[in-house]
């Protein structure tokens, strides 16, 4: 599994979410100047971090989307499993 660098945005928004955090795109861009704060969701995701986009409406009615770190579903390990016994590798992919 891959490490991050602490001083990149990435390790930032992967502490914040490893510790419990939901993040929000302004909160991310508040607090750590992350632009995209989808794509360092997705950059954490491909080092085997399971971050879970929810939507949600803001008190101003606003639809918002919201990250946060949980555990992977069994339908997902399951997958894995079945990826892995065929030999893929995260470099065949």
């Amino acid at each position: 599994m891959k490490r991050f660098n602490p001083e990149t945005k990435t390790f930032k928004v992967f502490n914040a979410l490893y510790n419990g955090q939901a993040l929000t795109a302004s909160e991310a861009k508040k607090r750590f100047g992350v632009g995209n704060l989808a794509a360092e969701a997705s950059r954490i995701r491909q080092s085997g971090y399971a971050v879970y986009a929810n939507t949600r409406k803001a008190g101003n009615g606003v639809q918002v989307t919201e990250y946060v770190m949980g555990k992977p579903s069994r339908e997902i390990v399951a997958l894995g499993y079945k990826a892995k016994a065929k030999g893929y590798t995260l470099d065949t992919i």
